[in-house]
């Protein structure tokens, strides 16, 4: 059990951002579900338990529970909502790192699901036809999230095409262009408020898209508190004995290498995008990281 979390860990370590969230969604989903078991089978409850994490149309309960407006996108109602989810993660988050960086994807993901949370609590309190729905309303799923990182891809590049079984090759707008129209046109169905969270992901998207290219950052606030947590995570972690002799030294081995084949495999994505789009198409952050790694 021991080595199977080891390999599950330095799995995580080695993926790039996209499959990393992907990890943590499939994670929540095991670990809430194999919980709801759990609770069945001693008739204490059933998924109504995970209300305290799911995004609530009410305003008041929002109030009670704002973590909410966060953990609603890793969760997932059944294993079809999380596969589909995430294969369209997998999907286009691969084609999104290939013209963004992988701190534009995290902090796009959580910017999509928060405005995603924001515009369905908004539309529900806000329309009429919702008013019988409210109180007893709430919102799951990673769907806001991943329209964001479609929509800014598309934004980006929206003559790519992309190939589709039974279908044949697509432009990357018009794939975009069925999406929203698709989640318009449902807004009243009975998943009205899941079609709405869509469409503030797909605004978050194409928002970060036009201001990366006037050359604003909407991502960089969330990754900037990412990276704080982050620093106070790793000075409470750091407050170890300053001696600590171990056996097995192949697993630290085995993580410094993986996060030197990553750091290896974005310097060869950086160099084939600036191969193919040219030296100004690279962001900042690209830049810098291709400066540092011609000093070492």
């Amino acid at each position: 059990m021991a080595s199977f979390i080891s390999d599950l860990k330095s799995r995580f370590h080695r993926g790039d951002i996209n499959l990393q969230l992907i990890y943590i969604n499939v994670g929540v989903f095991v670990v809430t579900t194999l919980v709801s078991v759990f609770l069945r089978l001693f008739n204490i409850g059933d998924a109504s338990w995970m209300n305290f994490m799911t995004l609530p149309a009410s305003i008041p309960e929002f109030l009670k529970q704002p973590w909410s407006l966060l953990s609603y996108m890793f969760l997932h109602a059944d294993p079809l909502h999380l596969l589909f989810n995430m294969l369209w993660l997998y999907w286009f988050g691969q084609l999104f790192l290939s013209f963004f960086s992988a701190r534009h994807f995290r902090g796009l993901y959580l910017l999509g699901g928060i405005c995603g949370g924001l515009f369905y609590m908004l539309a529900l309190n806000v329309f009429p036809y919702f008013t019988p729905y409210i109180y007893i309303s709430t919102l799951l799923g990673a769907s806001a999230s991943v329209l964001a990182i479609v929509l800014a891809t598309a934004v980006r590049e929206p003559e790519y095409r992309v190939n589709f079984m039974f279908i044949g090759t697509v432009r990357l707008k018009y794939v975009a262009l069925f999406m929203v129209v698709t989640d318009l046109l449902f807004v009243t169905s009975g998943n009205g408020g899941g079609h709405i969270a869509h469409l503030g992901g797909a605004l978050a998207g194409w928002w970060f898209a036009w201001s990366l290219r006037k050359g604003k950052d909407v991502t960089k606030w969330i990754n900037g508190v990412l990276d704080g947590c982050s620093g106070v995570w790793s000075k409470l972690s750091s407050k170890k004995p300053k001696m600590k002799v171990s056996k097995g030294g192949r697993a630290a081995d085995y993580d410094y290498n993986a996060r030197k084949k990553q750091q290896s495999e974005e310097i060869d994505r950086i160099l084939d995008k600036l191969k193919k789009s040219g030296y100004g198409s690279l962001t900042t952050e690209e830049k810098k990281r291709l400066f540092d790694a011609s000093k070492k």
